[in-house]
């Protein structure tokens, strides 16, 4: 199976606060269910501006339910989603980059501790099974 690195907090906002749009700088012809594997790194900066954003696009309930920046887990997959389009624009409160990949029917797993790549990278059956 396919998996993507995304920092946190986004990657937890995926699987549990309805962030519909992954923004990136380049699209894929990839479609379907992937794992989101939360990437290691995550500034204080960084947390904080999702902060600001999350407040714009989100619900009070997610803005209250997303841990704080030590307890996000990081480096490992922490769910899947489906990506089902690769778009130039759109009218999603999360989209925010050059482009955005639209997700949908997030499920979050069991933490599995791995290591992350750029871009998509297969993840062998036995790991996410």
């Amino acid at each position: 199976m396919k998996a993507l690195s995304i920092r946190q907090p986004w990657a937890w906002l995926i699987i549990h606060g309805g962030k519909d749009i992954e923004n990136r700088t380049w699209h894929t012809k990839f479609r379907g269910r992937f794992l989101v594997h939360a990437a290691k790194g995550m500034t204080k900066a960084e947390y904080m501006t999702a902060l600001q954003v999350v407040s714009g696009a989100a619900s009070f309930d997610v803005l209250r339910g997303l841990p704080m920046m030590e307890d996000l887990e990081r480096g490992g997959i922490i769910g899947s989603v489906e990506l089902v389009d690769s778009l130039d624009t759109s009218d999603s409160p999360w989209y925010m980059g050059e482009k955005g990949f639209v997700l949908r029917d997030p499920k979050p797993l069991p933490f599995i501790p791995m290591n992350g790549r750029l871009g998509f990278f297969d993840v062998p059956a036995e790991v996410h099974s």
